[in-house]
């Protein structure tokens, strides 16, 4: 919804999302750049992007956090190739020897499949439920949050978590 917003060229949506995803985004750079400067301007660099392309988010049927974090990561790539051409550093060179682990045409196509199977099974669920899973396992809300959003105590959401994931893996297998 954010993203979708951040299209719209809604301020506030992207501060929002700055403040639930930069951490994220910033952890993917430092691993990939091994430096915190560095990490740190790629970040910028990523969010920049996010706000120039947020309207292509919808056609690329990753899920919103992927969908940011491939942004990330593809710019910190881009950032370590430049330094290794200018550097020439190996411990650089063997990271980029590295296979990307984003997927190809097919994984992709594979994917949107079973996000549609997921999406069906979720939709058996009561709707709380449902919308409980897909900000817990989706969005990376915390079960503490989810029990304040859903005003139920916390071991309550870990049961409703534990059981819908339970039926959900009944319904993949069906």
């Amino acid at each position: 919804d954010l993203i979708l917003r951040v299209a719209l060229r809604d301020r506030m949506a992207f501060d929002l999302l700055y403040a639930a995803t930069s951490a994220k985004l910033f952890g993917t750079c430092l691993r990939v750049l091994k430096d915190r400067t560095a990490a740190e301007d790629v970040v910028q660099e990523a969010y920049i992007r996010i706000w120039l392309k947020a309207d292509r988010f919808s056609v690329t049927g990753q899920s919103p956090m992927s969908w940011l974090i491939a942004i990330a990561r593809h710019l910190a790539i881009d950032r370590l190739r430049a330094r290794r051409e200018a550097v020439g550093d190996t411990e650089d060179a063997a990271a980029l020897e590295i296979r990307d682990p984003a997927p190809g045409p097919e994984g992709r196509a594979i994917a949107a499949g079973e996000r549609r199977r997921l999406d069906g099974c979720l939709d058996e669920l009561e709707s709380d439920r449902a919308a409980a899973v897909r900000a817990a396992y989706l969005e990376g809300d915390s079960y503490a949050d989810l029990a304040a959003r859903h005003n139920v105590p916390l071991n309550t959401m870990r049961t409703w978590l534990r059981r819908s994931l339970m039926r959900l893996r009944e319904g993949l297998q069906r």
